[in-house]
């Protein structure tokens, strides 16, 4: 895990600088909360935590695969 300081209006950028997969950009710090500013493309998926536990969660509870029904010989 990378740990680093950074300011408000200070960015990360991920991926190469040349061509960055996204931003993370500290939009705003008031007190002891942080907001953050993620700029990626909208096929990346970026969800907070405990949103991403549901939905792995969700995902595991599925048991088996839906098929569709084979066809009939005539």
């Amino acid at each position: 895990m990378l740990v680093i300081t950074r300011r408000e209006g200070e960015e990360v950028v991920i991926g190469n600088p040349a061509s960055p997969i996204g931003t993370v950009r500290v939009a705003a710090i008031k007190g002891d909360r942080v907001r953050l500013a993620f700029a990626f493309p909208r096929e990346i998926d970026v969800h907070r935590r405990e949103i991403a536990d549901e939905i792995l969660a969700a995902k595991s509870s599925v048991v088996g695969s839906i098929r569709p029904a084979a066809r009939e010989a005539t």
